[in-house]
């Protein structure tokens, strides 16, 4: 069903509001039929309605409907769609999870959430030999039809990214033949109309020139928190059946985003280059910087102990390439029992 401005504006206006859980949102919805009923509410008014004390929150009716007002003026001008959490076009796989997005920023083919996927991701400090393997396994996905989602981030987002760019330029047709061909999927921790780092501003229209999607959460204009980062990684995590840690040192927010995975009940797997001998020095460099900033109590143990080798242990496949990640995928869970040693590239 196509949705009105004024439905739009509502949904804005719940969607707005930071404190409020996913389930919470709902409720306001059931209740509440018009922007402008919701900015005459007062905090106690919503506290009723979802039957929860909101003690620390801070709500400006007024000042929320306005903000909705211009989010709606940039959505418009900008050709934003703004997809809602019941919408058909609203990816299944992500509204499986209990802290779904109530809405979704998109820029591009928003009918490609629905296809075939595999989320890429990796440290910003990728080795050589981690940029051709994060670029190459996301090349083949995409001509064998499968789309890759990642966080347009420096280091294996961007390779991933610009791997499935190039398939798409590269494969328009191949032998004269036309082939169905993946896309690629950025999900941003900023709003739909800034992209970080601005370096990837070039990288981002071409996702778009490619039949791709660009996606995030956050309505345009809202401005960036350092928790985004997080929250973005929930939802690459929970578009794909598959997670494929490219390289990523203790701590990295890769794995993060494999800690949402498994949670959401998808798979997680390496790609073997994580463990080639300049990926173990990257990783050392790092743990001995974990080590030092843990002693100092400015990093969790959480982070300290959250390894690539803490999901090998626990049984997550190591992948040779794209095709080898197809037959993972099939596979009977614990059939690879190939764990690398410090150093081993197998």
């Amino acid at each position: 069903m196509q949705l009105t401005d004024k439905d739009i504006l509502l949904h804005l206006s719940i969607s707005r509001i930071t404190f409020l859980k996913f389930f919470e949102k709902k409720i306001l919805l059931e209740n509440i039929d018009s922007a402008d009923k919701l900015s005459l509410s007062s905090i106690n008014d919503i506290e009723n309605l979802i039957g929860r004390n909101l003690t620390k929150a801070v709500w400006n009716g007024k000042e929320n409907f306005h903000c909705a007002e211009i989010a709606l003026h940039f959505c418009r001008t900008l050709g934003i769609q703004v997809v809602l959490f019941s919408d058909e076009d609203y990816p299944e796989a992500l509204r499986q999870i209990d802290d779904c997005p109530y809405l979704l920023f998109c820029r591009g083919d928003v009918r490609i959430l629905k296809n075939r996927c595999v989320s890429v991701v990796g440290t910003r400090r990728l080795t050589t030999s981690g940029k051709i393997a994060a670029r190459q396994f996301a090349y083949d996905a995409v001509i064998d039809g499968c789309n890759v989602i990642s966080g347009l981030a420096n280091g294996a987002d961007g390779f991933a990214h610009q791997g499935a760019i190039d398939a798409y330029f590269d494969y328009l047709e191949r032998d004269g033949n036309p082939i169905v061909l993946g896309k690629t999927i950025a999900v941003l921790p900023s709003s739909i109309d800034e992209i970080l780092p601005a370096s990837h501003k070039r990288m981002a229209a071409q996702i778009i020139q490619s039949g791709g999607l660009l996606v995030s959460e956050y309505e345009p204009g809202m401005g960036m928190a350092k928790w985004h980062y997080v929250e973005r990684n929930r939802i690459i995590a929970a578009l794909s059946p598959a997670t494929v840690v490219i390289e990523a040192p203790a701590g990295s927010g890769a794995l993060i985003t494999a800690d949402f995975a498994l949670e959401y009940g998808r798979d997680v797997m390496f790609h073997e280059i994580a463990f080639c001998e300049n990926a173990q020095k990257v990783s050392h460099l790092v743990y001995t910087d974990l080590e030092k900033a843990h002693a100092k109590g400015t990093v969790s143990r959480y982070k300290l102990e959250n390894t690539p080798e803490k999901y090998l242990e626990a049984g997550a496949p190591v992948v040779k390439n794209y095709k080898d990640y197809c037959s993972a995928l099939v596979e009977a869970p614990g059939q690879r029992k190939n764990i690398p040693k410090q150093g081993e590239l197998f």
